[in-house]
């Protein structure tokens, strides 16, 4: 069976895994409290897209700290989470009100399949407690992935402060960058909800003569 940095295919070139992820790994060993998503889940996303496969980002803050949610993917979580995370509820919502329609589960993982790279910028949760490995240096990872997608155009979903300042770098004369508050919090009804993502997502890469995204409906995508 393969680890999991030799399951990242061309990712695990990055210098992050080097010089950053055995620190890391040897504090998550140390976590006492139940960490999200379970081990084997955490690079889930990088694991499903090779860089070159990369059409959408979406990124996220951090997995959702809550049993049986989480499982590698930004914003997705299990098929059969119910009630919806109030994030993905809201996301959603927007969803209906842009294209008419939105997927009947958590589950993300066929946005993936199309070329969207689920990506969070802090990779581990504890337990009931948002932000609590924010200071691991995870961050450095979601830096360099950035880094090596910076070779041609693609389009950036940024929702929040955290996911906006992971991105400044990203040009956005020859990027799509759609940013506004992060679905959910005290801000998410303010200009997540109208700003469209999706639909203009999907115009943009039409412009660019790539396929759209089937957002809502993983049994065509």
């Amino acid at each position: 069976m393969k680890s999991p940095i030799e399951r990242l295919g061309a990712w695990a070139e990055l210098p992050f895994f080097a010089d950053d992820y055995p620190r890391i790994e040897a504090a998550l060993r140390a976590e006492k409290r139940e960490v999200f998503p379970p081990q084997d889940q955490v690079f889930a996303a990088l694991e499903h897209l090779q860089p070159d496969e990369v059409q959408v980002v979406i990124l996220g803050q951090d997995p959702y700290p809550t049993p049986n949610h989480a499982h590698g993917y930004a914003f997705s979580a299990d098929e059969d989470t119910r009630p919806l995370p109030r994030s993905l509820a809201n996301i959603f919502k927007e969803m209906r009100n842009d294209i008419g329609a939105a997927p009947q589960t958590a589950d993300l993982r066929f946005w993936a399949d199309q070329g969207v790279l689920l990506l969070n910028t802090v990779l581990t949760v504890p337990a009931g407690q948002p932000k609590g490995h924010e200071g691991l240096g995870w961050q450095k990872l979601t830096d360099q992935v950035l880094g090596r997608l910076s070779d041609r155009p693609r389009a950036y979903l940024l929702w929040g402060g955290s996911a906006q300042k992971a991105a400044a770098s990203v040009d956005g004369t020859t990027n799509l960058k759609i940013q506004s508050h992060h679905p959910v919090g005290m801000y998410g009804n303010l200009d997540f909800f109208g700003s469209r993502p999706f639909s203009r997502t999907n115009a943009w890469l039409h412009d660019q003569g790539l396929p759209p995204i089937n957002w809502a409906n993983p049994e065509a995508a």
